[in-house]
């Protein structure tokens, strides 16, 4: 999300030094500062004509701003662009003045001199209000849920089903529809995101844990920012330091993340950590990946129970992405659907191997053709997902659909994969296997 920020400054020396700190800011948007009360009351004034959406997240107010004094003018802002939140920059940064700095309706302080940490932190809260208040009253464009960006959990049922390279695919989907999107490895003792899109890099996710208040600069710097547009926060490269992101850890980073991106997609992997089971149960949206085998399909059933087991997310809340599917499986997603509670995407992924083992092999799964079956199929998920500005409707002109409805009925031999599930399970999958059978 980008932050336009409006400063009011009178002096000139601290409106240059203002603008230089502003420039740095990840995601800011600085316009050139105005000397004066007058002229901003003006601006916001015919801003405000057009629309509430033309109007700036964050203005900053110098002490010395005049004519108006800064509180007088910080509460004639709020007073009439109650969507636009207001700084003010003082050298008293004393508890009274503060009590009067909020009264008069700013949502901040920020001390003289000037300190990048403190000032990324007050307009970055400045900014989140603002939209949450553009968002209250309806009028602003579609905004990022939550206190900020689309957290979508990726788990695997267990190994080898897909789950990173469905994870890269949501997240290069998300950036080539321009929304900026972080890609996760939370799979911290064997991540491979870096490998599938030939990165390396000297920072981790493992960086970051015990830093209480990860500031933008912070997290900047464990950040890899790809070529592909994604901002890639890997796994360590020595598995054994994953032992440093614990559940706190992992809270924190993702909160960091969630106020900078629009889209942050986490893979977490196929076991459960403390880290991972913290993403599951704070993310918006958490993905299992399974495949159309009975292995897979009693994996992806002993997950979700765990999650139950552990309050991290009921089955219900989950959604279940069957992999490798073709219309002539006997194990369909309905039925997969059926046995784990969860809830299936509505477009499951083809088995077509072929289309892919050239760039996986190469590390460069961003080159997969558009015409790849594969990747048409998870691009679609990732727009069910609403990981895309934009995501076509069903049926729409250019939208993909599968050949065949996922989980039609079909005929159970006493022999098959369907069969053989009976027998898992403590018996509990028995009922829904014999509705299958019926249908």
């Amino acid at each position: 999300m980008t932050t336009r920020i409006l400063p009011a400054v009178g002096d000139p020396e601290a409106a240059r030094v203002i603008a230089t700190l502003l420039s740095q800011l990840p995601g800011a948007e600085p316009a050139a500062a105005v000397a004066d009360s007058t002229f901003l009351l003006e601006m916001l004034g015919r801003l405000a004509t057009e629309s509430i959406e033309e109007l700036p997240e964050v203005v900053l107010v110098h002490e010395r701003i005049g004519p108006l004094p800064a509180l007088e003018l910080i509460r004639e802002v709020a007073l009439r662009f109650p969507a636009v939140g207001v700084v003010l920059v003082t050298s008293d940064a004393s508890p009274a003045l503060f009590s009067a700095a909020m009264d008069s309706g700013a949502r901040g302080l920020i001390g003289l001199p000037l300190a990048y940490e403190e000032l990324a932190a007050r307009v970055q809260a400045a900014a989140q209000w603002s939209v949450g208040v553009r968002r209250h009253l309806g009028r602003g464009p579609e905004l990022p849920t939550g206190p900020g960006g689309k957290v979508v959990t990726v788990t695997g049922a267990k190994g080898g089903v897909g789950a990173t390279f469905a994870a890269v695919q949501f997240a290069l989907a998300a950036a080539a529809a321009g929304r900026r999107t972080a890609l996760v490895d939370m799979d911290l003792q064997a991540g491979d995101v870096g490998s599938y899109l030939d990165v390396q890099f000297r920072r981790s996710i493992a960086d970051l844990a015990g830093i209480q208040d990860i500031s933008p600069r912070v997290l900047q710097d464990a950040v890899y920012d790809d070529r592909t547009g994604l901002a890639l926060l890997l796994a360590p490269a020595d598995g054994e330091r994953g032992e440093e992101v614990d559940d706190r850890a992992a809270r924190h980073v993702i909160a960091a993340l969630r106020a900078r991106y629009e889209v942050v997609v986490i893979d977490c992997g196929t076991q459960v950590t403390g880290a991972n089971a913290a993403a599951v149960e704070t993310a918006d949206v958490a993905v299992l990946v399974t495949t159309p085998d009975v292995v897979a399909v009693r994996a992806a059933k002993r997950m979700v129970r765990m999650w139950e087991r552990l309050q991290v997310r009921k089955a219900e809340d989950t959604a279940m992405l069957v992999n490798r599917w073709s219309k002539n499986t006997e194990i369909q997603p309905s039925l997969i659907e059926k046995i784990t509670k969860t809830r299936a995407v509505r477009t499951p992924v083809p088995a077509a191997f072929k289309e892919l083992q050239a760039v996986v092999d190469a590390g460069r799964v961003q080159d997969l053709d558009n015409r790849s079956t594969v990747k048409q199929a998870l691009w679609a998920v990732a727009g069910e997902l609403g990981l895309l500005t934009a995501p076509e409707a069903p049926g729409a002109p250019g939208a993909a659909a599968p050949a065949e409805q996922p989980g039609a009925a079909v005929a159970v031999r006493a022999s098959g994969p369907v069969a053989r599930l009976r027998g898992g399970d403590r018996g509990a999958l028995g009922p829904w296997l014999r509705r299958g059978r019926e249908g």
